[in-house]
């Protein structure tokens, strides 16, 4: 008979690696890029996998590299960010992007946000915000700092705060319910009507029907525009008392 073998001794045990957050960088400027993959790379649940320097470079990789994130400069020659955007709104699958630029120009949030990306981030904002910014968008929420804000909120008309008198949709009206509240939360964490049906074990029309009664309630027009204003309001905690 064969001894047995001995199975006591294993070795060290090593922890699983932790799942990096794995990013492409779009940017004309290969000193700012370099800068910026510096930067990413020293934490250690980032990984940078490619730098796009224009527009058809970023479709490329995407394409090739399927990455978490996309930080993605406005201003690129050939095909500038807003364009980028509009064209990945059908075309990407899994990449969500944060918009990185310099500019300050309230319509270009505006136009960046109704694109589809998820947030948007000054390139003068403090280097742990950024750091911040990417893992929230990874997690499936929608980054705006207070300044982002501020300025798309004042470009639509459509959401006065406060609401005047005679306001035919009736800002305030009445109170959101807990489960409206549940709903809004979803919405500006950028969930769909069928999946919002899903994690609350409801159907898609219930959905629907809340959302129309939300946005009665708050005086809103789309998605955007109501997770806009929760964010704005601190809608986007369900648990947070109205303010």
């Amino acid at each position: 008979m064969e001894p047995r073998a001995d199975v006591t001794d294993v070795g060290p045990t090593t922890e699983p690696k932790k799942e990096r957050i794995r990013i492409v960088i779009a940017d004309d400027h290969p000193i700012f890029r370099d800068g910026l993959r510096k930067l990413l790379s020293l934490e250690e649940d980032f990984e940078v996998v490619g730098e796009a320097n224009d527009g058809p470079e970023v479709f490329r990789l995407l394409e090739e590299l399927e990455p978490d994130i996309l930080l993605l400069d406005l201003r690129m020659p050939g095909l500038d960010g807003l364009s980028v955007l509009q064209r990945l709104q059908l075309a990407r699958k899994r990449t969500k992007i944060i918009v990185l630029t310099a500019s300050e120009d309230k319509n270009e949030f505006v136009q960046a946000m109704k694109f589809g990306c998820s947030g948007i981030v000054l390139k003068q904002t403090a280097t742990e915000l950024l750091m911040k910014s990417i893992r929230k968008v990874h997690a499936g929420e929608i980054w705006l700092d207070s300044y982002t804000t501020a300025a798309v909120m004042r470009q639509f008309a459509s959401v006065p705060d406060p609401a005047p008198s005679g306001d035919r949709r009736g800002r305030g009206r009445a109170p959101l319910s807990q489960r409206e509240r549940e709903i809004v939360a979803l919405v500006a964490q950028g969930y769909k009507n069928k999946e919002i049906a899903e994690k609350m074990f409801i159907s898609e029309q219930t959905v629907k029907n809340h959302l129309h009664n939300i946005f009665d309630k708050l005086g809103v027009s789309d998605r955007l525009e109501l997770a806009l204003y929760a964010i704005h309001k601190g809608l986007h905690d369900p648990n947070r008392p109205d303010s």
